[in-house]
């Protein structure tokens, strides 16, 4: 019996050493993969997270940044001043009239380049003509399109050809907001295409010869099986294109001089947001529009997310 205890001793002995053992090494492992991680999560908490609680901090306090001491706490006066002010409402209803117009556009655009592309000989070529815009630089592209859409640009050399007489369009409080739209959509399609490109390469073929077998044509399949099928890939282009909408910037900082012009017309909200926090030094007051702004972007995704959850 001693015999078997003290066997049963030293197996007890060698167990509690292999589990020691082999938590120090799974201990070195996780010290040695958080030690990895650390730069990329110090970047993240300095220059993402932590940005992001003081934005929220100080959208409760009256706050310049070249007067910080004067701050003072103001509470929610800054989110409720932003719905009585009528260059705030403006803005946002510009960059709501914008993203209603872009994004349904951009969105089909898409799906219709993808489905062409899909289809051709020499993919790749066009796959990169389409793609370009999307990588050239949005001041870049907004110069182009102030020369094309100068009064003596080319779009009116080309109307004059039958007699139309077009107008100056960025300085227009009628045409200026549809001409930033023509170009968001022609920067920006190409992304989506590729988005697009790669639902339609996960979509099964068997499904579509079968569709084939039983009579249907080129339109059936698209409507009753393609769109359908592409149902996810829609919603995170319609995300990712709303979210560029509402977050638009560079464009009419561009096309109006950084004054939202002509009579406001192509101001958008994080162009306010701009011109208040580094013109007006009105930090927390920009600071809370932001956070409206993040808001609403949330509750328009969720309400999307919702909706093609209930299709499903």
């Amino acid at each position: 019996m001693s015999g078997f205890a003290g066997l049963s001793e030293t197996s007890s002995k060698v167990s509690r050493r292999r589990l020691r053992a082999w938590l120090g090494s799974s201990t070195e492992q996780a010290i040695n993969g958080y030690l990895f991680l650390l730069p990329a999560l110090t970047g993240l908490l300095v220059f993402l997270i932590g940005p992001v609680f003081y934005a929220l901090y100080i959208s409760f306090f009256h706050y310049s940044l070249l007067n910080p001491a004067n701050a003072h706490f103001v509470g929610f006066r800054n989110y409720l001043q932003l719905f009585r002010d009528p260059l705030f409402l403006r803005a946002l209803l510009n960059t709501s009239v914008y993203a209603v117009g872009v994004v349904p556009i951009q969105t089909a655009l898409a799906l219709f380049l993808a489905l062409i592309v899909d289809k051709v000989r020499g993919k790749t070529l066009f796959r990169v003509a389409y793609y370009l815009p999307t990588v050239s630089s949005t001041v870049a592209v907004s110069v182009m399109f102030l020369f094309i859409f100068e009064p003596q640009g080319l779009l009116n050399r080309f109307l004059s050809v039958f007699g139309i007489h077009g107008p100056n369009y960025f300085n227009s409080t009628t045409f200026a907001l549809p001409a930033l739209m023509v170009m968001a959509v022609w920067s920006t399609a190409g992304q989506f295409m590729i988005i697009y490109l790669a639902g339609l390469q996960d979509i099964p073929g068997d499904v579509l010869e079968a569709a084939e077998l039983d009579g249907a044509g080129s339109w059936t399949k698209l409507w009753s099986i393609t769109v359908p099928l592409l149902r996810r890939t829609t919603f995170l282009v319609v995300v990712v294109s709303m979210i560029g909408s509402f977050q638009v910037f560079d464009q009419m900082y561009v096309v109006s001089g950084g004054n939202g012009g002509p009579v406001n017309s192509t101001l958008s909200v994080v162009l306010d947001l701009y011109n208040q926090a580094f013109l007006n030094q009105r930090m927390g007051y920009a600071s809370a529009m932001g956070f409206v702004l993040f808001v609403i972007i949330l509750i328009l995704t969720l309400v999307q997310n919702y909706a093609i959850g209930r299709e499903k």
